[in-house]
C-alpha cells in the first residue's frame, strides 16, 4: 500500500475542519485528526436519534422491580445490591468519584483526546443508553480543548480503562484538574465556565457507560500505527544511507530475489531501498565495467544491511495486524451492560483490553528489532575495521576528535532499554475487585510503554542518519581532493555529493539544521536536531520530493 503522504509529513497540521461522529467507524485518521491536530467533532444527527431510542429503553427500566447492572445496581463485586431510585444519581457521581483514582505522571494529551473521542464514539452508536446531552458536553469538551487530567497509573485494561475514563467523566461532571485549551491547569469547573459548557449530572446507567472501555490503549494503538508508518519508512532510508556510506551493494535487494519470498511487508521495504539507492554514484563505483559485479572481496555485505527488507518488512507484517485489530475495535460499541438493536439489555465482556493489548505488545517487540538493526549499522560505520576506509568513529583526527562513538552509545543505551519494554505486558494479570474481575489484559500499560519505544526508536534511526550523512560527505571530501576518506574533510566542506538523488535531497535537508564534518563539537544538539528531522517527516519530505515514484 502505497503511504507517501502519511510517511512523508504525519505530524503537520491537517486541513480537515471537522470530524463526524456517526453510529459508524471512525477511521484511523480521524483518530489522529481529533487526538493529535485539534480538529473539531460534530455529531451526526443520526447519532443522537440512535442515542435517544437506547435512553428510551433504560428509562423504561427505572422503575421495575428487576435488577438491572449499573442501573439499578451497585457495580463489579457490589452488583448484587439493590439501589433505591432516590440514590440512583448518587450512585453514579460515586462511580465516577471513586474510580478517579489514577497516579503518577501526567500523560500526554493526544492520549487523553483520543480517549476522549473513542468514548464519544461508543457513546454515538446508540448502545450505552446514555441521552444525548452527555455525548453532546464530551464533544463540547473536545472542541473547547479541555484536557482532564489523567495518571499514567490506574487502569488494569479489563472492565475498560476505568479510572483515566473516570477523570474525564469527572471532568464532565464539573470536578477534577483539567488542562484549558491554553494548557493552563485548572479546576474543570472554571474550564467548563469558561467554554460556556454546563456540568452534566449524571442519571441511571450513564456513569457506567462513560467508563466501560477500551478507548485508552486503543487512542495510543492508533496514534503508534501512524508514527510507525513514517518511522518504518525512515528505517528504509537509514538502511539506504547505511548501505551507500559503507560501500555496500544495493543487488541483494533486488525485486525478483524478494520475489522468492513474498512476504508484502519485505517487498515493500526491498522496494524503498531500492529507489532510494538508485543510480548511486558510490555503490556503481564499486562495479567493474567488465562483469558489472563488485570489486570488493567481502563476498556478503552483513546481516544489518543485507537483511533490513527482512526484518523491516516483518515490522510492517506485525503494524498490518495491529491495524486490523483497530479497524475492528474502531467499529465496536464497549460497553456493559449494553442495549441491543431489539431493546434488551444484556451484560457482556467486550470491555476486556486483550486483543489491543496484544498488538501493542507485538508493535513494542517489533520497534526493539528494527532499533537493534539500526544501532548495528552506526557501529559498522564507525568501527575502522569493518567501515571500509572510514576513519575511526568518523573522527576528523581520531585520537584528538572522538566524532560519533558517543553517539552510538546513546544508541546502544536506548536499543538496550527497548528490549526491556519489550517484555510484554498482556501476559501479566492481577485479580481486582473482589476477584469478579479475576483476569486483567494490562493493554493500557502496554500502550504506555509502545510510546516510550516509538521515541526511542526516533531517536536511534535519527541517530544513524546522522552519522550516515557523515560518513558519505567524508567520502565525497575524500573523492574531491582526491585523498582517502580517513583524511578527508577535517573543516566539512561540502564538495559534490556522489549520492542518489533521494539521498543527496536528505543530506541537504539534514545540512541546513547539522553542520557536516570537522573537529567534535558540542553533539547533543545535533542528535536532538535530528530527531526533530525524522519526527515531523522532514527528511522522508525531502526523499519523496527527489524521487519519481512513492515510497511504501
Amino acid at each position: 500500500m502505497a503511504i507517501a503522504a502519511r510517511a512523508a509529513d504525519p505530524r503537520r497540521s491537517v486541513n480537515q475542519q471537522s470530524v463526524i461522529v456517526g453510529t459508524g467507524p471512525l477511521s484511523p485518521p480521524d483518530v489522529v485528526a481529533v487526538a493529535r491536530h485539534g480538529v473539531r467533532v460534530e455529531l451526526a444527527s443520526e447519532a443522537l436519534a440512535a442515542m435517544a431510542a437506547s435512553r428510551a429503553v433504560i428509562d423504561t427500566l427505572v422503575d421495575d422491580g428487576t435488577p438491572h447492572y449499573g442501573v439499578s445496581t451497585g457495580f463489579g463485586a457490589l452488583a448484587t445490591k439493590h439501589i433505591p431510585l432516590d440514590q440512583r444519581s448518587q450512585l453514579q457521581r460515586s462511580l465516577i468519584r471513586s474510580h478517579a483514582a489514577s497516579s503518577g505522571t501526567e500523560v500526554d494529551r493526544e492520549v487523553v483526546r483520543g480517549l476522549m473521542l473513542g468514548r464519544l464514539s461508543t457513546l454515538a452508536t446508540g448502545r450505552t443508553g446514555v441521552r444525548p446531552l452527555v455525548a453532546e458536553t464530551y464533544a463540547a469538551m473536545l472542541n473547547a480543548g479541555i484536557t482532564p487530567v489523567i495518571g499514567e497509573y490506574g487502569s488494569l485494561g479489563c472492565s475498560g480503562d476505568l479510572a483515566p475514563l473516570s477523570h474525564v467523566a469527572l471532568a464532565l461532571m464539573g470536578e477534577g484538574d483539567v488542562r484549558a485549551g491554553s494548557g493552563e491547569l485548572v479546576p474543570a469547573a472554571e474550564a467548563l465556565a469558561a467554554a460556556g459548557i454546563a456540568p452534566v449530572e449524571l442519571r441511571e446507567k450513564e456513569g457506567l457507560a462513560l467508563i466501560n472501555g477500551t478507548d485508552g490503549m486503543l487512542g495510543m494503538l492508533v496514534l503508534a500505527s501512524a508514527d510507525l508508518h513514517r518511522l518504518l519508512t525512515t528505517a528504509d532510508l537509514a538502511a539506504a544511507m547505511s548501505v551507500e556510506g559503507l560501500l555496500g551493494t544495493d543487488a541483494v535487494f533486488a525485486e525478483d530475489l524478494h520475489a522468492l519470498r513474498p512476504h508484502p511487508g519485505q517487498m515493500a521495504s526491498a522496494a524503498n531501498i531500492r529507489s532510494l539507492l538508485r543510480n548511486s554514484p558510490l555503490i556503481a563505483e564499486q562495479l567493474t565495467s567488465e562483469t558489472g559485479r563488485h570489486r570488493f572481496t567481502r563476498v556478503q555485505d552483513a546481516y544489518s544491511l543485507r537483511c533490513a527488507p527482512q526484518v523491516h518488512g516483518a515490522a510492517r507484517a506485525t503494524l498490518a495486524h495491529a491495524e486490523s485489530v483497530a479497524a475492528i475495535e474502531l467499529g465496536s460499541a464497549i460497553d456493559n451492560p449494553v442495549i441491543t438493536p431489539d431493546g434488551r439489555i444484556e451484560s457482556n465482556g467486550n470491555f476486556h483490553g486483550a486483543p489491543v493489548g496484544y498488538v501493542l505488545d507485538f508493535l513494542a517487540i517489533a520497534v526493539a528489532d528494527v532499533a537493534s538493526m539500526s544501532e548495528r549499522r552506526t557501529d559498522r560505520s564507525l568501527d575502522k575495521a569493518r567501515s571500509h576506509g572510514l576513519n575511526a568513529f568518523l573522527a576528523a583526527d581520531p585520537g584528538v576528535d572522538s566524532g560519533h562513538m558517543i553517539a552510538q552509545y546513546t544508541q546502544a543505551g536506548i536499543v538496550s532499554e527497548l528490549k526491556r519494554l519489550a517484555n510484554p505486558a498482556s501476559v501479566d494479570s492481577i485479580p481486582s475487585s473482589a476477584m469478579q474481575e479475576d483476569h486483567v489484559s494490562m493493554g493500557w500499560a502496554a500502550g504506555l510503554k509502545l510510546r516510550k519505544a516509538i521515541d526511542g526508536l526516533t531517536r536511534v534511526l535519527a541517530i544513524e542518519i546522522l552519522t550516515a550523512a557523515r560518513a558519505l560527505d567524508m567520502r565525497d571530501g575524500a573523492h574531491a581532493t582526491g585523498g582517502t576518506a580517513a583524511a578527508a574533510g577535517a573543516e566539512g566542506t561540502r564538495p559534490g555529493m556522489r549520492s542518489s538523488t533521494p539521498i543527496s535531497a536528505v543530506r541537504n535537508r539534514l545540512r541546513q539544521d547539522v553542520e557536516g564534518p570537522g573537529t567534535d563539537r558540542y553533539l547533543a544538539p545535533e542528535i536532538e536536531a535530528a530527531r526533530l528531522l525524522v519526527d515531523d517527516g522532514s527528511l522522508l519530505a525531502a526523499a519523496l520530493e527527489a524521487l519519481p515514484a512513492v515510497l511504501q
